[in-house]
């Protein structure tokens, strides 16, 4: 394709200097696991999203498998969260023995309806698990309150919206707990694996810690049973490099939203909506059509990358068919999943590819209308 869907290697390009630069300290450093640089990540990414604690992690599947663990949460209890999400988010539940149980999205935002969340609720529940997906917050406040008057934990999937705000506070920074993935596609993106978990509560914090290297209290001595997820020093490194224009990253990805949404706003498709309360980073820009799939055969042949986040909801899928509590009264899931599309989206776009994207769009409008 000439125009990527998504470009990390564009981001590497505009910072290279600086990511080499960090690279070769890591390398002639000598300390390569759980070092300076991932002290110094944990530090500052928790002073931007304003939360007392963060601790870095393997990757953002094993951020909300080590969440879950740390609140307690383990075999017979359930979490309840959404089937339209990457599949690490129901992996993750089962990880730490626990149950999944499947709520519906709203249409609009594609995010957890509380509505259908209160309806599932039961004494074995003991969390909400909302995904703030395509850079969209989940409806924080009523999920919030659910969680208070149910006595449940809420922990923030927050993977694809990092520096998204609701009511003016970062997401990560509004649930009991918050989890984080750095895949290199991500709004802020290592050049490999890695995860984060962010959380104002202490003692959670210091069992996170245990939990991520094999529980050791001190090395080689388990205080209690954990295992192996440790942000790399390498990733940290660069992950510094990245944060501090992460906002600036933010801005143009929302230059680009809008300036699809001036330009493709009558040829008939639906594009994303905004939630009035929150500030969408667009990790991806989504847009939804009955003819989907004609539609993306049409830009890959216009060289225009063009991918569907996701094509089968996690209770479709084969390893999940048949066995995930909920999966029988999905009807926005699946409708969602049959018709949304996702447009490139990077910041490092220029107005050229965005006028080529929005034209290939425009044309396949008129020409199969």
């Amino acid at each position: 394709m000439k125009i990527l869907c998504g470009n990390p290697l564009a981001q590497y390009r505009t910072q290279k200097t600086q990511i080499d630069a960090a690279i070769t300290r890591v390398l002639e450093g000598g300390r390569y696991i759980l070092g300076e640089e991932v002290r110094s990540f944990e530090t500052e990414f928790a002073a931007y999203l304003g939360v007392k604690h963060c601790i870095g992690v393997g990757s953002g599947t094993e951020a909300l498998h080590t969440a879950l663990a740390a609140c307690g949460i383990g075999p017979g209890d359930e979490v309840i969260t959404v089937s339209h999400t990457a599949v690490a988010t129901v992996a993750a539940i089962e990880m730490a023995g626990a149950v999944p149980v499947l709520a519906d999205i709203e249409p609009d935002y594609y995010t957890i309806d509380p509505a259908k969340v209160e309806k599932l609720i039961s004494r074995r529940t003991k969390a909400i698990l909302p995904v703030h997906l395509y850079g969209q917050p989940a409806a924080l406040s009523a999920l919030t309150d659910l969680a208070k008057k149910h006595g449940v934990r809420l922990i923030e999937d927050c993977a694809q919206a990092h520096g998204a705000l609701y009511n003016g506070v970062h997401v990560g920074a509004i649930g009991d707990v918050a989890c984080f993935s750095f895949y290199p596609t991500k709004n802020l993106g290592a050049i490999g694996d890695g995860g984060l978990i962010a959380t104002n509560d202490g003692a959670l914090a210091s069992r996170m810690r245990f939990l991520r290297e094999y529980g050791w209290e001190e090395r080689y001595i388990s205080r209690i049973a954990g295992w192996n997820s440790r942000l790399d020093e390498l990733q940290a490194a660069v992950l510094r490099v990245k944060l501090p224009s992460l906002d600036a990253a933010n801005a143009a990805r929302m230059r680009i939203a809008a300036s699809y949404d001036k330009s493709l706003s009558e040829v008939g498709i639906q594009l994303p909506a905004r939630r009035k309360e929150s500030t969408h980073v667009f990790h991806l820009y989504v847009i939804r059509s009955p003819r989907r799939n004609e539609l993306k055969d049409w830009l890959a042949r216009k060289d225009i990358g063009a991918l569907v986040h996701y094509p089968c909801p996690v209770h479709l899928q084969p390893a999940y068919q048949g066995r995930l509590h909920g999966s029988k009264n999905l009807p926005e899931t699946e409708r969602a999943a049959r018709e949304i599309l996702s447009l490139p989206m990077y910041p490092e776009l220029d107005a050229k590819e965005i006028n080529s994207v929005v034209e290939a769009v425009r044309v396949f409008a008129r020409e199969t209308t």
